[in-house]
Formats: structure tokens, sequence, C-alpha cells
């Protein structure tokens, strides 16, 4: 019998497939529901220090090749998350990954402390240094330089002990170098694609934008490709496990992205498409192609197309 359970930075998860941030994983209910279905594990949504509001409606817009959001990050602040995660964690079937968001460096430090000094902690904080549909707020996003994503690394590497995974963006030239220099600086794995873009949809009827933000981050099935570029780069640039994240759409994709390179799956728009029956449908299509080709472990097919002259 295959088995789907593997290792990500010293925390087993029982299948590869995590639920992305921003998708669901709102409330302590709601995380339990999802593992309940068949997630490997869960990514909370961005978590702010304070209470931010976001971007007002419409903030989504799907088509069957693509997504898009402006939702703007919305959160009520770090306090009310802590009582959310508080609800989950000490029960918890799954590993848990805590995804914090700041507009300046500092912000990062002040949630990692914060969730340093909880009882029951999440397994891993995942920092999102990448969202590009908050830009007209903070300016560029840190993962868009070298430097500023490194540097916001090291600052949450010394605020926390627990694992730290870096969001990275797909609108760079070179995501392996600041996937490197992240590592370098003390990040324990890469998450990796954030959405593209942003892009921007009108209806032409009402002369008016889609998204009432004008403009918002790309999702879905028609990044994938974007997706497993990055991973692949990525792999080779780093010694760190990568989750990998961006329009895996069935059970078939999430195992092309891992031979890519990823160690972990990020599920998101997939839900969208498919509702929460996803979990299972895509981890026995998973196990079916692996029993078929007689692998015993799914951790042998992370990075196998590099190992293709």
């Amino acid at each position: 019998m295959t088995n789907l359970s593997l290792k990500c930075s010293g925390i087993t998860f029982p299948n590869p497939l995590v639920l992305a941030s921003g998708i669901l994983g709102v409330t302590g209910a709601s995380f339990a529901h999802s593992v309940k279905k068949g997630a490997g594990g869960i990514t909370t949504k961005s978590l702010w220090k304070n209470p931010h509001p976001g971007h007002k409606n419409p903030t989504m817009f799907g088509t069957p090749e693509y997504f898009m959001n402006a939702v703007g990050l919305s959160d009520a602040g770090i306090t009310k998350a802590v009582e959310e995660l508080g609800q989950y964690l000490p029960t918890r079937k799954a590993p848990l990954i805590a995804n914090i968001v700041g507009g300046k460096k500092e912000e990062f430090r002040d949630i990692a402390i914060a969730i340093e000094a909880m009882t029951e902690k999440p397994d891993m904080l995942e920092v999102n240094i990448s969202c590009p549909n908050v830009e007209d707020e903070f300016g560029k996003p840190f993962a868009c330089e070298t430097a500023t994503a490194a540097e916001v690394t090291s600052i949450v590497r010394k605020a926390t002990t627990l694992p730290i995974a870096i969001k990275l963006s797909p609108n760079v030239t070179n995501i392996g170098k600041i996937a490197r220099a992240c590592q370098d600086a003390g990040a324990d794995a890469i998450t990796a694609i954030n959405t593209v873009g942003p892009g921007m949809r009108w209806n032409i009827d009402l002369k008016t934008p889609i998204l009432a933000n004008r403009v918002g981050g790309v999702s879905g099935p028609a990044i994938f490709p974007i997706a497993v570029k990055a991973v692949y780069d990525i792999y080779q640039s780093v010694d760190i496990p990568i989750i990998a994240t961006g329009g895996v759409n069935s059970g078939r994709e999430a195992l092309e992205i891992m031979m890519a390179g990823g160690t972990l799956v990020g599920v998101g728009t997939a839900i969208y498409y498919h509702g929460d029956d996803f979990w299972e449908k895509a981890t026995k299509e998973m196990a079916d192609w692996l029993t078929k080709e007689g692998i015993t472990d799914i951790s042998e097919i992370v990075g196998l197309f590099h190992q293709l002259k």
C-alpha cells in the first residue's frame, strides 16, 4: 500500500495536500472541517498584527480558466486569530501553518512573537511577503527584492522557534536567487507561488471594473505552468523543502509539481472548482498512480524531474 505521509521541516503530514492560505482557513471550525474532508494540513488566512479591513466588495471573480481576487487580506487582528487557533490546536488532527503578514518589517516580528507566546503553538509559520493586491497600500512586496526578502526572513527567524516558510512572488526575474537568500537568512522552507499579476477585468456592458479594487491577484488553473517552473527553479537553488502552490487542480497535477520539487502541495482554487470532495478524490488519484508505477512511498517522487537527463 502506498504511503502518502511525509515530513516537511521535521513535521509529519498525513498527506502532502495542504489547504492554501486564504481558502476557508478562517475559523477553528473551518480548519477541522477541511481536515475531516481529507486535507493533510491547514494554512490559515493571512494574520495581521492589528485589524485590517481589506478591500470593498466585489473582491472575487472566477472563470473556468482562472480566478481573480482582491480581498486585500482582511483580518480581525492577531488577538482574534489566537482565539481561533486555540479552538483547533489542542485537538488537531493535521498540522497547522499560520500565515502572517505585515505592512512593515517590524510587524512580522511582533506577530511572530505573539504566536510564540501561545501555550499551544501552530506547527509552522508561513511568512507572506508577496501579496500583489496590497501594493497601492504598502508599496512593492518585500518578496520582489533579494535583500528585503532576506531581511524579513532574518527578523522572523530571531522572533520564533517555529519552522518558517517564506512565501514568494512569481513576479520577479530570478525566484531561485531570492529563495536562496531566504534560506541563508534562516528560512526552513519556501512557499511558491503567490498569485500572479495583479490582473484586471472589466464589464463592457456596465463600463465598470469587475473587482472594486480594479486589480487583483490571478490564480487558478491558468497559473499552474508558472508555478511548476518556479518550483523547479527554486528546487535547484535551495536545500530546504518547498510548499508548492499555484493552480493545482487534480491529483495528477499535485504529483507533477512534487516531481518539479514540491514536498507539500498547497490547494486553493481547486476547492472553488470542485468543492471539498477534492481532497479525497485527489489523494485517491495520487495513490492509484503511485501504485501503478510501483512506488510505495510518495516522498520518492519529490524532485524526480531533476534526476532526468
